[in-house]
C-alpha cells in the first residue's frame, strides 16, 4: 500500500484534503515573549526560491505527515548564518542515518548527504526502535487494502462477474450436454435472433429470471460507508466534514460547532504542535510561532461580533486585536478610541473580632 495507492480511495482523498486545507487557513503568529511581533519573512514566504508563500508551504507539510508520516524541511541559510529558505522534500525520497544505537547522525535525499543542522524533520507518531514516524497509511495497511479490495471488487461486478446484466435462462427440464437443446445450442439460437431484431423463441419451461440485485447491494453500500467511518476514524476527521454520518445521529449547528473545537485540540493538534515547534527552531532565539485557531474555529458573523464586544467590554481584549483576529489592517489609535473598563477597587477587609 503506497501513498498513491491510498489517495484512490476518496475518503482518504476526503480526510488528507480536510485536514490540510484547516492547516492552510490559519495563520501564523509569531510571539516574542508575551507580545506578538510583525511576521518575519521565513514564515509569511517560507520558499522564496519556489516563490510558495505559507499556504501552499503548510499544504505539502500536511500532506507529507499525513500519508507518509514524515515531512522535511530542507534548511537553507545566508552567509550570516540566519535561515533564509525552507523546502518542503519528497518523504519518499529521504533516507535518515543513523548509528547501531539508533541515534540520527544525517539524511540523504536523492544521493546527497545532508547533515542534521539542514533538515528539520516533523514527523507523526514516534515509536521505540525507529527514526521515522508512524503515519495512518502505513500504521492500518491492512484495512486500508480490505477498502481497496471492496471498492474494486464492486466496480468490477457487471464486468467481469460472468453474469448477464439482464438476469438469466431457467427450465426444470434436464438439457441434453451436446446436439439440439443443448445450453449452448439454445444460447447461439437466442443470440441469433436477438442479433436479426426478433424476439427469441424458445422451448416449453424456459423463462427468463432477472437478477433481483439493488443498487446498494451492487455498488456494497454498506461496506463503503464502514470503510469511509473507518477511514475517518483513521486519520482523526469527524464524520461530518467527510459529508457521511452514523446512523440515527443528527447534528445540529451547536453540535457541529462543539466537534470542531473538540477536533482542533484533540484531532488536529499534533499537526498543530509539531509545525509550530518545527517553524520555532528555525526562529531567532527567544521567538516562538503559534497558529492562530481562531480563524478556523470562528462561528456566524453574529456570534463572533457579538463575542469580540463582550471581550472588549470586559477589559481583557482590545480593538486591535479583534481586528488581527478578523485579517482587518492596522488602525493607529483604535485602542484609545474604547477604553478599557473600569475595574471596581477590591473590598476593604473586616476586622471580625471589632465586629
Amino acid at each position: 500500500m503506497t501513498s498513491n495507492e491510498a489517495l484512490t480511495l476518496s475518503a482518504v482523498y476526503r480526510a488528507v484534503s480536510i485536514r490540510a486545507m484547516a492547516l492552510r487557513q490559519m495563520s501564523i503568529d509569531v510571539e516574542r515573549g508575551s507580545e506578538v511581533i510583525a511576521t518575519p519573512a521565513i514564515i509569511r514566504t517560507p520558499d522564496p526560491l519556489a516563490n510558495l508563500s505559507l499556504g501552499p508551504f503548510i499544504e505539502q507539510t500536511a500532506v507529507s505527515l499525513n500519508l507518509a508520516g514524515n515531512a522535511y524541511w530542507r534548511i537553507r541559510r545566508d552567509s550570516a548564518g540566519s535561515v533564509n529558505s525552507l523546502e518542503v522534500l519528497n518523504p519518499h525520497e529521504v533516507t535518515i542515518k543513523t548509528t547501531s544505537a539508533g541515534r540520527v547522525v544525517g539524511y540523504s535525499h536523492r544521493g546527497a548527504d545532508l547533515d542534521t543542522t539542514d533538515i528539520q524533520h516533523l514527523s507523526k507518531l514516534r515509536v521505540f526502535g525507529s527514526p521515522y514516524g508512524l503515519g495512518p497509511v502505513e500504521a492500518a495497511r491492512s484495512e486500508l487494502r480490505g477498502a481497496l479490495d471492496v471498492r474494486d471488487y464492486s466496480s468490477a461486478w457487471f464486468r467481469d462477474s460472468g453474469l448477464p446484466a439482464g438476469g438469466y435462462w431457467s427450465t426444470e427440464q434436464k438439457l441434453p450436454p451436446v446436439g439440439p437443446g443443448s445450453p449452448s445450442e439454445i444460447r447461439e439460437s437466442l443470440h441469433a435472433a436477438m442479433a436479426e431484431g426478433g424476439a427469441p423463441v424458445v422451448g416449453s419451461g424456459i423463462e427468463l429470471k432477472p437478477f433481483n440485485l439493488s443498487p446498494a447491494d451492487a455498488q456494497w453500500i454498506e461496506a463503503q460507508q464502514w470503510n469511509t467511518t473507518t477511514i475517518a476514524r483513521l486519520f482523526g476527521v469527524p464524520l461530518t466534514l467527510m459529508v457521511a454520518a452514523l446512523d440515527g445521529n443528527s447534528m445540529t449547528y451547536a453540535n457541529i460547532g462543539q466537534e470542531l473545537a473538540s477536533w482542533v485540540k484533540f484531532g488536529l493538534a499534533d499537526d498543530l504542535r509539531e509545525i509550530e515547534d518545527a517553524f520555532t527552531a528555525v526562529l531567532p532565539r527567544g521567538q516562538r510561532a503559534r497558529f492562530n485557531v481562531e480563524s478556523l474555529l470562528r462561528l456566524d458573523t453574529q456570534s463572533r461580533y457579538a463575542a469580540h464586544a463582550a471581550g472588549i467590554a470586559a477589559g481583557w481584549l482590545l480593538p486591535s486585536e479583534v481586528r488581527k483576529i478578523e485579517n482587518l489592517p492596522e488602525v493607529d489609535g483604535i485602542d484609545g478610541r474604547f477604553p478599557l473598563a473600569p475595574h471596581p477597587a477590591p473590598a476593604a477587609p473586616t476586622d471580625k473580632k471589632a465586629a
